[in-house]
């Protein structure tokens, strides 16, 4: 700002920093004004005063050079206008610019505090989104740490993903939701990284994508339920993304109850085998969770989002291993003829836990056809379909406990869909009882049963035995084990050891987030733990609790450690958020 020659006393805000003949003499100055260290310039006439560290990494800007009112830094060659402070590269953020006045021969500059800092600190997480540069979002994240202001910066990622990406939901807005669930679990410190990589996977997977252009509702008031219902299932089935996309849209803007929508959603996400390896359903699960989370004001934009996916999805009945060398298409066909009567027969009978330890080695056996009849007789008995899609969860959680290292690192990743695509079915039915969604459980079984011989031979679990470790020490052995490649079982043996010593699965689960956010993201990988950390606080037995977290550590083990470059772009942040020098001379 120009120098001005009104008279001005020293306040608390405006303070006398320099002598107007030696920074006219100079050119420039650096200066102490309070907390602040300010870099002054004398050009043409006028004063300017900014910031002294570079708003990008920190560089101390009195060693930059002025041009033509441009300050250039000289680490990364950010240009910042000298009058505002505006920065021309988006990745370097504006520097505070301090109004000046001289009085006399005497310099002041206003140190008051600007207004409404969390403004622009949502307006730079929208720029960090826009133009996928991490170290904008991570900046922008970490003054919005709080609980309300990290909602809303929720909400700005979730509604930028489900507006900027035409091919609809996808891993970004998937990771999103994981990470966001995941927070619960991990320790408050924690908590600020795992929004960066949530809003930074929303980022880099819209990244080039061209916008998603809306379809409105249909016009005109109430819409018939059943019938809309009828009319998105068919326009899934016939691969039609527009007419699919409308009715969702239509159902949102006449007020369907969030329990029809679900039904709607899951009921089209399982008229088809094991939907996109499984994708379809956790992808319309997450889509809910996202708005229980951000607010149902945003329901249409995101619901509309999965049409896309829904509709282009592949089918696995048009894939050979589920046709040949055993029709197991035609199995589950039979049991959905049988599944009304089940279900009616269920409702009828007294309630009646399953049977795990009579129906796991079912699942995990070798006849598709007990299998599907298992499951048909556990609901006729009046086992209630939740209970029972936790019993399918835990046998496909056993296919990641029991891999064994010889198989090809690809195959993780197959029996990793089993496992998530039959905690989305869980989940669902926890949300709503659809009858269409009892066929998920169904295929989330014959999944697991196509993945048997990925436990051939099967890696042993170790059992849980009193033998002195402390829970302590185990936590803090972790770290090293995620340091090498491959410590599949000796984490395993970790995680026993933990449960062998206590049955809270709450400080391990910490431990855990800690390691998966130390690394680049993995989307399975953080899929994983956020299907597993709720079953194993849920199941209140440490067996299952230790089985379900080896399930998930195991799969983090098998895929760390990474380079750690989106961990480096963290740390930079948080050093710059505390004051921190990130440039240092040696």
């Amino acid at each position: 700002m120009a120098a001005s020659v009104d008279s001005v006393s020293a306040t608390p805000h405006w303070i006398h920093v320099a002598s107007l003949a030696e920074l006219q003499k100079d050119g420039r100055a650096t200066v102490n004004a309070g907390d602040h260290v300010i870099a002054m310039f004398y050009r043409d006439g006028k004063i300017f005063a900014v910031d002294n560290r570079c708003p990008h990494m920190g560089f101390p800007l009195d060693r930059g050079s002025v041009k033509d009112c441009i300050l250039t830094c000289h680490w990364h060659h950010a240009r910042f206008d000298l009058n505002t402070g505006g920065t021309f590269d988006q990745w370097a953020d504006d520097v505070r610019a301090f109004p000046t006045r001289v009085e006399g021969d005497e310099v002041f500059v206003d140190v008051s505090m600007p207004r409404d800092r969390r403004s622009h600190h949502l307006a730079r997480l929208r720029d960090g989104l826009e133009r996928d540069i991490p170290l904008v979002i991570a900046k922008s994240i970490l003054p919005l740490a709080s609980q309300r202001d990290s909602i809303e910066a929720f909400r700005v990622a979730l509604e930028f993903g489900a507006r900027n990406r035409a091919g609809g939901w996808g891993s970004g807005l998937t990771t999103l939701v994981c990470m966001a669930n995941l927070s619960k679990h991990l320790a408050p410190e924690d908590r600020p990284r795992a929004m960066f990589h949530g809003i930074s996977e929303v980022a880099s997977d819209c990244d080039g994508q061209a916008p998603r252009f809306p379809v409105r509702p249909l016009p005109g008031g109430a819409s018939d339920a059943a019938q809309l219902k009828r009319w998105f299932r068919q326009f899934v089935e016939v691969r039609d993304g527009e007419g699919a996309e409308r009715c969702i849209a239509t159902a949102v803007r006449d007020g369907y109850d969030r329990a029809a929508i679900a039904d709607m959603l899951f009921a089209a996400a399982t008229d088809h085998r094991y939907l996109t390896i499984g994708h379809a359903l956790d992808f319309a699960n997450k889509a809910l969770e996202a708005l229980n989370l951000a607010g149902w004001d945003l329901a249409e934009p995101v619901l509309t989002s999965l049409a896309p996916v829904l509709s282009s999805g592949e089918r696995m009945e048009e894939r050979n291993s589920w046709r040949s060398p055993i029709d197991l298409v035609q199995i589950l066909e039979r049991a959905f003829e049988e599944l009304p009567a089940a279900l009616g027969s269920g409702r009828k009978s007294s309630p009646l836990q399953p049977r795990k330890n009579d129906l796991v080695p079912i699942l995990l056996g070798e006849d598709p056809e007990a299998l599907a009849s298992a499951l048909l007789d556990s609901i006729r008995q009046g086992v209630g379909v939740v209970d029972l899609a936790a019993i399918v969860v835990y046998a496909a959680a056993l296919r990641l406990a029991q891999f064994p290292t010889s198989n090809e690192f690809g195959d993780w990743d197959t029996a990793h869909h089993s496992f998530t695509f039959a905690n989305a079915v869980h989940r669902g039915l926890m949300r709503v009882e659809s009858p269409e969604l009892v066929r998920g459980m169904f295929d989330a079984a014959m999944s697991v049963y196509l993945n048997r011989f990925l436990n051939v031979p099967a890696a042993k679990i170790p059992e849980l035995r009193s033998n002195g470790h402390r829970t302590r020490e185990v936590l803090a052995d972790l770290p090293a084990l995620f340091d090498t490649q491959q410590q599949v079982n000796q984490v395993a043996a970790r995680v026993t050891n933990y449960f062998s010593a206590s049955a809270d699965p709450a400080p391990i689960a910490a431990a855990l987030g800690r390691m998966l956010l130390r690394e680049d993201r993995d989307f399975h990988s953080i899929q994983s733990m956020e299907a597993a950390f709720p079953l194993a606080l849920a199941s209140h037995d440490a067996q299952l609790a230790s089985h379900f977290t080896i399930a998930t550590a195991r799969y983090l083990a098998a895929h760390a450690p990474t380079v750690r470059a989106q961990g480096q772009t963290f740390r930079i942040a948080e050093r710059l958020y505390r004051g921190e020098r990130v440039f240092d001379e040696e």
